[in-house]
């Protein structure tokens, strides 16, 4: 849906009706159309069990692709530490995500998912 703007003014000894086509087209309503404000943007899920957390949110997909696979390299690295601390091992996914779908007070999550031993 757009609006609209008239632009120019017809004469007013006319009455209406233009007979120069300079007139007319100064009198005719042109339609501007709204631009669909895109606020879409691409976040890195984390998943651990049942929970599943927005851990970074990315203008682009290939951007948000890039650090999925870093966090996933950094799991990898320390996949024997969290092991041993009985952590269980993130899962990523990417996918799209509205800005009005995060909550307020979202803040990004660390490499590995969890701080002082709880998954954020």
């Amino acid at each position: 849906m757009g609006f609209g703007v008239i632009i120019g003014q017809a004469n007013p000894e006319s009455e209406g009706t233009a007979h120069d086509p300079a007139e007319a087209a100064l009198s005719e309503v042109v339609n501007f159309p709204r631009l669909a404000r895109d606020d879409t943007m691409w976040a890195v899920v984390a998943s651990m069990g049942r929970a599943t957390r927005v851990a970074e949110v990315f203008p682009t997909r290939m951007a948000a692709l890039a650090d999925r696979a870093w966090r996933e390299q950094q799991v990898k690295a320390y996949a024997a530490f969290l092991r041993t601390a009985r952590q269980p091992l993130p899962l990523y996914s990417v996918a799209p995500i509205r800005r009005a779908d995060l909550p307020r007070s979202w803040k990004p999550l660390p490499a590995l998912g969890f701080l002082r031993g709880q998954f954020v």
